[in-house]
């Protein structure tokens, strides 16, 4: 039986997943602008987010999840402010993936289940495995081989975070991480063999 990591707020996590029968998730750019407009719908009020890549058959995401007293305040900071029923973090992911998938069985004229259930995750306990899954997600289209670099590949954080550009990403927290952003960019440009994490990925 197949033990489900759970979500518990204040906890970094590595969440991913992949189509159906790797299935394409992504077929072209609307679609990962709409996910990415969903994510800031459904997640953004309940993370604070440190990376992602989506590939055309899987994605991965680097997450806080939020304290409940952080969303509270957050919630109380709007104008007006709003009182919303905090509801358990893996509703909230669950929320972004099935309005995805109800938004391309409608566009797609397809059926049934678009990802893999249940989506999976890994709690992130240290720093050191924060900066691996950080570079392990930007260095995801490299590995693949869609580009040579991650600041060839336009669906990741990895462009934001070598950029000035207002930002809801904690740009400033993963550059930290890495010491400064030269060193960022020097440890991204280093190939690396990801097969221990990968294989504590179940991938």
């Amino acid at each position: 039986m197949q033990i489900i990591e759970p979500l518990e707020f204040g906890n970094y996590y590595h969440i991913y997943n992949r189509g159906n029968n790797s299935e394409t998730v992504f077929k072209e750019t609307r679609n990962y602008e709409h996910f990415l407009n969903l994510y800031s719908t459904h997640i953004e009020p309940i993370t604070d987010t440190y990376a992602w890549s989506l590939m055309k058959n899987h994605f991965h995401l680097l997450v806080r999840i939020k304290t409940i007293e952080e969303i509270v305040l957050l919630q109380e900071s709007k104008n007006p402010p709003v009182t919303k029923k905090i509801i358990a973090p893996h509703q909230s992911f669950g929320n972004l993936f099935n309005a995805y998938s109800k938004a391309i069985n409608k566009g797609y004229d397809r059926h049934g289940a678009l990802f893999e259930r249940p989506f999976k995750r890994k709690l992130i306990d240290n720093n050191t495995y924060l900066q691996n899954v950080i570079k392990y997600i930007h260095y995801n289209p490299v590995k693949h081989g869609i580009c040579d670099h991650p600041i060839e590949y336009p669906w990741s954080s990895y462009l934001t975070c070598v950029s000035h550009k207002p930002t809801k990403l904690r740009r400033n927290e993963v550059i930290s991480i890495f010491g400064n952003l030269e060193n960022f960019k020097q440890v991204h440009s280093q190939n690396e063999d990801f097969s221990d994490l990968e294989k504590s990925l179940n991938l």
